[in-house]
């Protein structure tokens, strides 16, 4: 008699019996072993040592340039400051005209074609002043006293507006002998008031020294 294709299997043979709900479990997690995953396993890519150099060294450049181009703009502004302190120490006044802010802001409209002109300006906490020097003609002299505010017919002969003090701070030799004639121009704060004269030893060719000083409100 033969044996049956399929003998019966025992219980310790048998198959697995599944167990109800087994199917929807899923296997607890394995916490990892110390020193991290095992040899063979997939981790993140971490970055090489050059490219974290690289990154340093970008974030050392963006901050160090802007904040040396700072220094030497600051360096260059002072040593400009200090060459025109220079220069206006050594000579009182420039040779130069002031430039169109400072004429309106003085209210000292230096007629074009003056020659040579000479201007220095003062500067104080609360006050400021600009001392300027020109040689004009007959039409400069009088377009320049209109645009100031004031005429020709104002000038007081013999009379020296600009104190001495004030000729002293630039060098202004006024009270020598000569034909000069000045006037004043007072106006409220903060507009200027100007002390305006004039030198006519050259009829021709004026000479006008202003001084005009602007007081700031507090």
């Amino acid at each position: 008699m033969t044996e049956p294709a399929n003998p019966p299997m025992t219980e310790e043979h048998g198959p697995a019996r599944s167990e109800p709900g087994r199917a929807g479990r899923e296997a607890p997690e394995r916490p990892e072993p110390p020193g991290g995953p095992p040899a063979g396993a997939s981790a993140a890519p971490r970055p090489s040592r050059r490219r974290r150099w690289l990154t340093a060294l970008v974030i050392f450049l963006l901050i160090a340039i802007p904040a040396g181009y700072i220094v030497i703009s600051a360096e260059q502004s002072r040593d400009s400051g200090q060459s025109k302190e220079e220069e206006a120490a050594a000579t009182g006044l420039y040779n130069d005209y002031p430039s169109k802010v400072q004429q309106r802001i003085y209210n000292v409209p230096v007629p074009v074609g003056a020659t040579p002109v000479y201007y220095y300006e003062s500067n104080a906490w609360h006050r400021s002043s600009l001392y300027v020097q020109f040689r004009t003609n007959d039409w400069g002299l009088d377009h320049y006293l209109k645009w100031a505010g004031t005429s020709r017919e104002a000038l007081m002969d013999g009379e020296i507006t600009i104190t001495g003090a004030q000729a002293a701070k630039v060098g202004w030799d006024l009270a020598g002998g000569g034909q000069w004639a000045g006037t004043s121009i007072e106006a409220e704060d903060p507009h200027p008031s100007q002390n305006i004269t004039v030198n006519f030893d050259d009829p021709d060719h004026p000479v006008v020294y202003v001084v005009s000083t602007v007081a700031f409100e507090r």
